[in-house]
């Protein structure tokens, strides 16, 4: 166990975060699964913008890595235009 009072502080700190950041990166997975799996184009048209802001706002927060989220919004671009 840490010693030091900013050691503590640190732990709590660095749970509280890592709990947040499971949070948005697991929204951020169901919404990815829940457009793939839309079968009607203008649905998944619909859906499309508010998706790819999320994994840029993840991206921009170092909770997944940039490349990623240009990756999965790429993958989903072309998923959507074969619809």
């Amino acid at each position: 166990m840490a010693n030091h009072k900013s050691a503590i502080k640190r732990i709590r700190q660095t749970e509280k975060r890592r709990l947040h950041n499971r949070y948005y990166a697991k929204t951020a997975r169901n919404a990815v699964r829940k457009l793939r799996s839309l079968k009607e184009k203008e649905e998944a048209v619909a859906l499309y913008p508010k998706v790819s802001s999320m994994l840029d706002k993840l991206a921009k927060k170092n909770i997944i890595h940039k490349n990623k989220a240009g990756n999965l919004k790429s993958k989903l671009a072309k998923m959507i235009n074969k619809l």
